[in-house]
């Protein structure tokens, strides 16, 4: 079992962007992602993407047309709905103006399930979902429009 945190990694007037921590790494999952794929030439356009996506939503909020469902029904994981097909970044949409960036990898099979690496950065993003879904009912945490009060304090045994 890891302990993770949540961290903002930018804020805008419309959408509050965070992202997980885990306690054993000095970086989010985000940072992780942009590491794995920023010199990545063969990925270069797709990472563009991507990173384009982001900056739409900073912009404009986290709207559900920018994104892709992901895990099941009842649960927030969803993958940045972009042209790209091979590169997919996973994350929480909480609401047009609260997201969680994950982390993503390059997709070569049918289903996210079917990689094991992508099906851990979906998992995690959904038992991260369920732990903030009680940390909000329990008040310790709250959501106040495009911030999340409280939740940079709050460790999360994932």
């Amino acid at each position: 079992m890891k302990t993770a945190t949540a961290k903002i990694i930018e804020q805008s007037e419309k959408v509050g962007l965070y992202s997980i921590r885990f306690n054993d790494s000095d970086i989010t999952e985000y940072e992780k992602f942009i590491q794995k794929f920023r010199s990545d030439a063969t990925l270069n356009e797709d990472f563009k993407k991507v990173f384009n996506a982001l900056n739409r939503i900073v912009a404009n909020g986290a709207l559900e047309r920018y994104f892709r469902p992901e895990g099941h029904f009842k649960d927030n994981p969803a993958a940045l709905s972009i042209d790209s097909k091979v590169l997919h970044l996973y994350c929480l949409r909480i609401s047009d103006q609260i997201l969680i960036v994950g982390n993503g990898g390059v997709k070569t099979t049918r289903t996210y399930e079917e990689d094991a690496e992508l099906s851990g950065y979906v998992m995690n993003l959904q038992k991260f979902d369920q732990l903030l879904a009680q940390e909000l009912k329990s008040g310790k945490i709250k959501i106040e429009q495009n911030v999340i009060t409280g939740i940079e304090s709050v460790s999360f045994e994932l």
